[in-house]
């Protein structure tokens, strides 16, 4: 596989030195993806892990954890998934966040696994999934993903929603479809990146707040890189997937979940139930925490991070 090298935009990622490389999917999207390597005062390596981030996401958000799994003897990937970061942008309104069917997420895992293994990125390979990554990371696993474990973030395994906004999203997005408006960015959603139209104070994310001006300087530095409100398009499909999902019992995989105490984006239920159906998983309550626990204050941060570590070794 000839790869060629993509943009990394190093000066706000605040990580180690990062590869990127574009990747085509096999309906020939182009993608991005990064790889940093460990830090050579760690030791031997210890494997690479995969990180797929949430929606809205782009692999230079994910610097400063690239640093901290090489910190601990960690090689890692990030991928811009179809619609968002540098990847190809699916529609006219390129802010709006779109897909045309989840299944085409797997597409972009696939692409970006041959890529990993054209590179001879060093194995074991281990899972982590963040956000709307634990949900296109679940069915991964389902589809035969090679990793030995697997470690989720909040995962979006149902979306957060009113009883009374529920019914109103199903018949919308659902309507959305047939009368050929699902490129509208859902109502009750913003047009601005979320981070630049939320202060920090009151924001869903994080309680740290020199991340969330991590966040915000990577956004104003490098505005196309952002990525606005779903589109009702996206919102059907997530629903869609998310219900399919729920019906299949838990993989065998060995899986450790962290989930915020003060988790206000992600279905929390669903989170709950999924873990008390998967006999080889733990499900992890970070006191304190918002939907971006791989971000949060530094007491939470190196406590998950040494965490992952340790179970990636005993599954190794």
């Amino acid at each position: 596989m000839s790869l060629q090298r993509a943009p990394f935009y190093h000066d706000v990622a605040d990580g180690p030195e990062a590869d990127a490389y574009w990747a085509k999917a096999e309906d020939g999207v182009r993608l991005r993806f990064a790889h940093w390597q460990r830090e050579a005062a760690a030791g031997p390596t210890k494997g690479t892990v995969l990180l797929f981030p949430g929606r809205t996401e782009y692999v230079e958000k994910y610097g400063r954890a690239a640093a901290d799994f090489g910190a601990r003897g960690y090689e890692m990937i990030a991928i811009d998934w179809r619609g968002q970061g540098l990847a190809d942008r699916l529609i006219k309104n390129p802010i709006a966040g779109y897909v045309g069917h989840f299944d085409d997420f797997q597409r972009d895992v696939a692409a970006v696994m041959a890529a990993v293994e054209a590179l001879e990125l060093p194995k074991p390979y281990h899972l982590v999934g963040h956000s709307m990554g634990g949900c296109i990371g679940l069915r991964a696993i389902y589809d035969g993903l090679p990793v030995k474990s697997a470690v989720f973030s909040g995962p979006m395994w149902g979306i957060h929603l009113s009883p009374t906004m529920r019914p109103t999203a199903w018949v919308t997005s659902a309507l959305s479809k047939v009368f050929g408006f699902d490129q509208m960015i859902s109502p009750g959603t913003s047009d601005t990146t979320y981070v630049l139209d939320q202060d920090f104070d009151g924001n869903a994310l994080t309680k740290d707040a020199g991340m969330y001006a991590y966040m915000q300087r990577q956004m104003t530095d490098h505005p196309d890189l952002s990525l606005a409100g779903p589109s009702l398009r996206w919102v059907y499909e997530a629903l869609m997937e998310c219900r399919k999902l729920e019906k299949k019992a838990s993989p065998d995989t060995p899986c450790l979940t962290f989930l915020g105490a003060d988790e206000q984006i992600v279905d929390t239920s669903a989170i709950h139930d999924r873990m008390r159906r998967w006999p080889n998983g733990t499900l992890d309550i970070v006191p304190a925490g918002e939907h971006e626990v791989l971000m949060e204050v530094p007491e939470s941060r190196n406590r998950i991070f040494d965490d992952c570590a340790a179970f990636f070794a005993e599954h190794s």
